[in-house]
């Protein structure tokens, strides 16, 4: 193999590695986040792990995007829960268009050094949502506070999480396909 055809296939392997990284970046990036908590990212569970004799605020923000015609609230702004014990709050979304819409929900958990100790039993933000025009649902998350944020120096003094959502529209060319 003469020293131009090796620097090709060289060429060739380091956009096939680059483009295989890009590819898995997002998936190896959400697991990262999920493992460490970064950036507010919660963890999923199935079940909570028992309440302990502590207690924390979780307060809970609604929001959406510039231009989807829903109105999304909390039904509660905040609640009282018992660190471990399984809680559960509700959210409540409106269709104001003429139009089915289908929405996704994006979260995160401030203080970020939070984020790892939130776990999430189930949620209305693990799938899409479509609500018909003027239809109103309300939608639940199952959550607890697992009691190893007591044991972590820099969370440890926290004495209120705040969870929010943001709902996007579902590009419906997507939702189709």
């Amino acid at each position: 193999m003469n020293r131009q055809s090796r620097t090709a296939l060289l060429a060739v392997l380091a956009i096939g590695f680059m483009g295989g990284l890009a590819f898995a970046s997002v998936p190896l990036y959400r697991m990262f986040c999920e493992a460490t908590g970064f950036n507010g990212t919660t963890n999923r569970g199935l079940t909570a792990p028992g309440a302990i004799n502590r207690r924390i605020t979780v307060d809970f923000d609604a929001n959406v995007a510039k231009k989807m015609p829903w109105r999304f609230r909390p039904e509660s702004p905040s609640d009282v829960v018992d660190i471990g014990a399984r809680d559960m709050a509700f959210f409540t979304a409106t269709n104001v268009s003429d139009k089915p819409i289908t929405g996704t929900a994006t979260f995160n958990v401030t203080p970020a050094t939070a984020g790892k100790y939130f776990t999430k039993i189930q949620c209305f933000c693990f799938t899409e949502q479509t609500l018909k025009p003027g239809e109103t649902a309300r939608m639940p998350v199952i959550f607890y506070v697992d009691p190893k944020i007591l044991k972590d120096p820099d969370a440890a003094d926290i004495d209120t999480i705040t969870l929010s959502y943001t709902f996007y529209e579902v590009d419906s060319a997507k939702a189709a396909g």
